[in-house]
């Protein structure tokens, strides 16, 4: 059985929570071990002042004297150090129980209460330390630590809090854990049922985006590229019925006069034949503006790129359009400053200026204006073709350059489609500003 992302996720903290946890252990094991060593360095420090004491005593008594050294046995036992003493021959002197014994009933008690003193539930064993005196050795002395009860008892609580602490951090990290996996699980997991979706045909499927890290952004760049499939499909199912009607038309009228001959309803003249061959005419246009859209999809891979003078060359290209805005009464107009170049492929450029200037001369009324401006910025040229016509409105202004859209003025939306391929095959970048009834401007700007 396959783990699943919120699964993975929980055990990713799991284990996180687990290491830093177990850190607790390694550092309290450290703690205590140095803990221990400061312990012991302790007690051999009190040790060693209960030798030095009873030197002391043995130098201050001239001898081991037995009620005297019990005061500082006494002293020894307050300070956690139990004792038995030995003379210089290794005969037992006196020890830590019968120097308690000697003591004033009100002193014992005492001694007693302070240090919880019973030699029969001592478990630590004797050492062993020589007695000197002005380098002769008076005797020896065996020394063991009382049972540490105050430490005992602060390694027991240590261990209590470690453990409770611990098995509660560890609960509420599986929680967090739990709660952590779902909601960086939620996201991804959406985005894999609506790419599936989109994968069955769902093109209307989003995902919802908050936040500005990689999710957020990888989900906005989701529902961008879903809204992106779906307007291509919606355009190409444009395209389809656009093409199926414009295409409808010419053929119908073909195959009606067709029969019409056949049946010898209409004549086989000169002007029936001419119909005829206008409608195959307007097919062909169609199918041409199709196949120019593929070529120009696919001329960024052949361009022939070369440095020529402008304006003679805008010039000639007016000039195809003199007949065309002779029969409107409309004016085109050129203004290019002399010596300017430009850096592109002729005819390609050709192309993106004929469906320009061809579209505003669709655009203008009778006594219109078109004008073609030309000038340098920078290390650009910037073409500007604007005009006075009807505009574009404000909800298709988004659109025109987009594949088969087709605008109030008709067509299959193919000429800017491939303007803007032309254009992004040079490197250039290609804009429009338009509003309804004060004309339209298209501004490209080549490097």
């Amino acid at each position: 059985m396959r783990c699943s992302l919120r699964c993975k996720f929980l055990l990713l903290f799991i284990l996180i929570s687990t290491i830093a946890l177990s850190s607790a252990f390694v550092l309290r094991g450290y703690i205590m071990r140095d803990f221990a060593r400061y312990l012991d360095g302790e007690s051999q420090d009190r040790i060693q002042r209960v030798v030095a004491l009873v030197e002391g005593g043995f130098d201050a008594n001239a001898g081991w004297q037995k009620d005297k050294i019990a005061y500082d046995l006494a002293w020894a036992l307050q300070l956690g150090v139990e004792i038995r003493l030995f003379d210089a021959e290794g005969k037992p002197l006196t020890d830590s129980e019968q120097a308690v014994s000697l003591l004033t009933p009100l002193m014992r008690k005492r001694v007693l209460d302070a240090t919880g003193y019973n030699p029969a539930v001592q478990k630590s064993t004797y050492i062993p330390y020589p007695l000197y005196l002005r380098g002769e050795e008076i005797g020896h002395l065996e020394a063991r630590i009382l049972d540490q009860v105050k430490e005992d008892y602060f390694v027991r609580s240590s261990n209590r809090v470690l453990i409770i602490s611990v098995t509660i951090l560890g609960i509420v990290s599986v929680i967090a854990g739990l709660m952590a996996a779902s909601r960086l699980a939620r996201p991804i997991l959406e985005l894999v049922d609506a790419s599936g979706d989109i994968a069955g045909g769902n093109l209307a499927r989003r995902v919802k985006s908050s936040g500005d890290d990689e999710i957020g952004r990888l989900s906005k760049s989701f529902n961008s590229m879903a809204h992106n499939l779906e307007a291509q499909e919606k355009l190409r199912r444009t395209l389809l019925a656009n093409a199926a009607h414009e295409l409808r038309t010419p053929l119908a009228i073909i195959s009606g006069e067709l029969e019409g001959m056949l049946d010898g309803l209409l004549p086989t003249d000169h002007s029936a034949l001419q119909s005829l061959h206008d409608e195959t005419r307007r097919l062909t246009a169609i199918l041409d503006g199709v196949d120019d859209l593929s070529k120009a999809e696919a001329s960024r891979l052949n361009l022939n790129r070369e440095i020529f003078q402008l304006k003679p060359y805008l010039t000639v290209i007016v000039s195809r359009f003199d007949r065309m805005f002779a029969e409107k009464k409309a004016v085109l107009l050129l203004d290019c400053p002399d010596g300017l170049k430009i850096n592109a492929d002729p005819d390609r450029l050709s192309q993106i200026l004929i469906n320009l200037i061809s579209n505003s001369a669709k655009a203008i009324q009778i006594g219109g204006r078109v004008t073609i401006a030309a000038s340098a910025q920078n290390d650009a040229v910037c073409l500007e073709i604007s005009d006075n016509g009807c505009g574009i409105s404000e909800e298709d202004l988004p659109y025109v350059f987009e594949r088969f859209y087709k605008g109030k003025n008709g067509g299959l939306g193919i000429g800017l489609a491939i303007v803007k391929e032309l254009v992004a095959a040079h490197g250039a970048t290609v804009s429009v500003r338009s509003s309804l009834d004060s004309g339209t401007s298209f501004r490209l700007l080549l490097a």
